[in-house]
């Protein structure tokens, strides 16, 4: 908790959240002048609807403001980005600017682990947060079901005789669950006799790291969705020929599973402004965004669209605007930063244990963390603010060292409130976004490398000028799978870094702003679909495993048939 973490009379992310007075759907739509007809969405039950492709194809593009908050490298003490967008969603319609938050589906692995739900906290949250936690509106299904049926139609293939000639050994395809399981990272499958296949080696990752998830979230429309499908690398022959998902006429049935998922979801914050909640990968195995079409979607709804990347901005931010900009041909006004005192002084070298003392010397050694990705975000040529997310524990005089401090570097940062204030809470950051608009240039605009640049010095370009490593380092197996990709027409295509979010490097413990280190290379991966490149880096996984004590163990259904424990 924020601002009354030490309180025992504060009320939980859920109290407060069932505590709301929602509007219905169509009052919230009514905002963004959504007409209440058939033809502009679908409800699901009273307070969330799906908005109609075909309406949003007729929408007319408007002169909008595109506002990414992204954050400090991530620790254990939080830095609150999903709740500070929505905060600051709060905070613009409070000072009159029609604005809607465009926000990732949470998915089951972290809300039955480590991390707990995603829908905010406080009173900067988006409702029905118990439904947003858990299922939703069923996307992530369907992306499973998506997914898995490749995988069944896979096996079917080579067990019916095996026409395209799959080499067994170079199946690329893995299957997919949407929870935490290690146990599921390498099985074996078709056991049991003749009449169950040809047994093989494979495994699971998590529904998020998946490339139909990727390619959900890539897709302009329901046609490019299965044309990306289509492209998909799932396997190799014996001769290294590559066999597509079209190949095996997936993409037609796949794409029926997505058909209704595709449709962005609207609910709405505490405050009752809208929210667009679509897509979820995550931002240290994926590229960590919401839905493109989700995004244009609110662009021509709205003046303004707050949205948020995964992780720190190393990787989120990074990923949003190399991967999902280039992409979309979008291009965001202003970026914000979110910071936590508790999280710079974790970074300054203190335990969590002990956060709420006010530690100047390590607050000032954990400042060079905020001050690297400043700075790599105006590499990108755009303009950024901080958004100190507070914590009753917070000091004043360590509130005034991070506005010292960002001033030297020609940045404000803004005190923020949401979690105990909501809307009232962020109106300095609100005003301070709206000048960096009106500043914003978007000539400006750059990525960091582009499409003609091999895929090797692409990866050395993120590794020294996001991350400050000194090199990358990989085996000469993974330097050939490159050059292959390279001579096989995926050179233009961008990199999509896999690593630990704990640090810039691949050493989770390695706090600060380090520089000089190493990236190792440890696998590649071709997503030819989502058209882009996976490259894995360190110990991080595709499919993570439960904590020690998972925050399932503290979930359950009360005497009254309501849920305790989420968040």
């Amino acid at each position: 908790m924020n601002i009354g973490d030490t309180m025992s009379s504060v009320k939980s992310d859920i109290e407060i959240a069932r505590a709301s007075k929602m509007k219905p759907i169509k009052d919230v739509l009514a905002k963004l002048s959504v007409p209440d007809e058939p033809s502009a969405y679908s409800p699901i039950g009273r307070h969330i609807a799906k908005l109609n492709l075909e309406y949003i194809d007729k929408l007319k593009e408007k002169k909008s403001n595109l506002i990414l908050v992204s954050a400090i490298t991530p620790t254990p003490a939080g830095e609150g980005k999903t709740t500070t967008s929505v905060g600051l969603c709060d905070g613009l319609n409070k000072i009159g600017k029609q604005t809607v938050v465009c926000l990732r589906e949470p998915s089951l692995g972290p809300s039955f682990g480590m991390k707990g739900g995603a829908a905010g906290g406080g009173y900067a949250q988006v409702v029905p947060m118990e439904q947003i936690n858990l299922h939703f509106t069923g996307d992530f299904h369907a992306i499973t079901s998506a997914h898995n049926l490749l995988s069944a139609l896979i096996d079917n293939h080579i067990y019916w005789g095996n026409k395209l000639n799959i080499d067994v050994r170079r199946i690329e395809w893995r299957r997919v669950v949407d929870l935490n399981d290690r146990a599921l990272r390498h099985i074996n499958i078709n056991l049991g006799g003749v009449a169950n296949g040809f047994p093989r080696e494979d495994g699971f990752d998590i529904t998020v790291a998946s490339e139909i998830m990727a390619i959900f979230c890539l897709s302009n429309n329901l046609k490019d969705l299965e044309e990306k499908i289509g492209n998909i690398t799932v396997a190799y022959t014996r001769e290294k020929k590559p066999i597509y998902a079209k190949d095996l006429n997936a993409h037609g049935p796949m794409t029926v599973l997505l058909r209704d998922a595709i449709k962005p979801n609207v609910t709405q914050t505490l405050e009752n402004n809208p929210a667009i909640i679509h897509g979820g990968p995550f931002g240290n195995i994926a590229h960590g965004c919401n839905s493109i079409i989700a995004t244009k979607a609110a662009l021509k709804l709205s003046d303004y669209v707050v949205t948020e990347a995964g992780f720190g901005a190393d990787l989120g931010a990074e990923k949003f605007l190399n991967i999902k900009c280039r992409k979309a041909n979008i291009q965001p006004d202003c970026v914000v930063v979110v910071a936590t005192i508790r999280a710079l002084k974790m970074h300054g070298g203190v335990k969590k244990d002990n956060l709420k003392k006010e530690n100047v010397d390590a607050l000032k050694k954990g400042l060079p963390n905020l001050e690297r990705h400043i700075k790599n975000i105006k590499k990108f040529g755009l303009e950024v603010t901080v958004a100190i997310n507070h914590f009753i524990t917070d000091s004043d005089q360590e509130v005034k060292i991070i506005q010292d401090y960002c001033s030297k570097l020609g940045v404000k940062a803004n005190l923020c409130m949401h979690w105990a204030k909501g809307g009232v809470g962020t109106k300095e950051l609100a005003n301070h976004v709206l000048e960096l608009c009106k500043k914003s240039k978007k000539e400006n605009f750059k990525l960091l490398y582009s499409n003609d640049i091999n895929l090797w010095n692409k990866i050395e370009i993120i590794a020294q000028e996001i991350y400050g490593a000194s090199e990358v380092v990989a085996d000469t197996k993974i330097r050939d799978q490159l050059k292959k990709m390279q001579d096989d027409g995926f050179g233009k295509l961008p990199i999509c870094i896999a690593k630990t979010q704990y640090s810039f490097s691949t050493d989770p413990n390695l706090k600060g702003a380090p520089s000089g280190h190493v990236l190792p290379v440890r696998e590649i991966k071709l997503s030819s679909g989502a058209e882009f490149i996976v490259v894995i880096c360190g110990s991080i996984m595709t499919m993570p495993g439960l904590p020690r004590v998972p925050a399932a163990n503290s979930i359950k259904l009360n005497n009254k048939g309501e849920i305790e424990g989420l968040f």
